[in-house]
């Protein structure tokens, strides 16, 4: 063999087991997505069920108000909830934090804004190009669904916008509860995007789950999302809270929004 067919074999040799090492990590970043994609939701805790107070004779008990727990603080890492968006068939698994490592493998709620139902701001932030890639397709009007363990939260989509990273101010606290999404942008840029793209939505509607996840639980969240869907869940799980129920968070104070 010459010299140049040396190098030109070399040359295929590296190619080829760049090709091979690039095939590898598309295979586990694949295989991990669909892996936290699908994580179950756990059971709902005995926090839902409604003990009841003991009455007079001959008069029915009142259900009591169980005082919430306090949240205990979540690891790095940890689940937090399930999120859909059934407009654009988006449904991904939200996990505590926003370092790689989480955003890597699924949505990360932003460090110190609120929790799920809580009064505040509950932020969530994904990479453009993988989790939050339909996010890009959302409008004003579309239906958004958070289910955790113990309640499925319905969010309507009131605005989106664009904003610079600095921009910290659209994690702010709202008088209601408010759900928050974060992604990058422009959404086919190479490289670090300078800029973010913002949905926000309103809570309308927060329903206790009445017993455990199956396995048509997602497509349920979606339909549930919409105002019949809304009607027949509030006939099986209970009367949706009022924002007055819903329990107080610390307030958001995000260092950043971008990730």
């Amino acid at each position: 063999m010459t010299r140049r067919g040396r190098l030109l074999f070399g040359i295929e040799l590296t190619l080829l087991a760049i090709g091979v090492v690039l095939a590898v990590w598309c295979a586990k970043v694949m295989i991990q997505a669909h892996y936290y994609s699908t994580l179950p939701i756990p059971a709902p805790t005995d926090a839902t069920a409604s003990p009841t107070q003991p009455a007079e004779p001959g008069v029915a008990p009142a259900p009591a108000t169980p005082s919430p727990p306090a949240r205990a603080p979540l690891a790095a890492g940890a689940w937090v909830a399930r999120f859909d968006a059934p407009s654009v068939h988006l449904s991904a698994t939200v996990l505590e934090g926003t370092d790689d490592a989480t955003l890597a493998r699924a949505a990360g709620h932003i460090e110190d804004t609120a929790f799920p139902g809580d009064p505040g701001n509950f932020g969530i932030a994904g990479h453009r190009d993988t989790t939050f890639r339909p996010v890009r397709h959302l409008h004003v009007g579309d239906p958004l669904t958070i289910t955790t363990a113990d309640h499925l939260y319905s969010y309507r989509i009131t605005k989106t916008m664009i904003v610079d990273p600095k921009d910290v101010y659209v994690l702010d606290d709202a008088d209601h509860p408010t759900l928050t999404l974060v992604t990058c942008y422009p959404f086919e840029f190479v490289g670090h995007a300078p800029k973010r793209f913002i949905v926000s939505a309103d809570l309308v509607a927060d329903m206790a789950r009445a017993g455990g996840a199956t396995g048509a639980e997602r497509a349920g969240s979606a339909g549930w999302a919409g105002q019949s869907g809304r009607a027949g869940e509030a006939g099986r799980a209970g009367k949706p809270r009022t924002a007055d129920e819903i329990r107080p968070a610390q307030k958001a104070t995000p260092a950043s929004i971008a990730k």
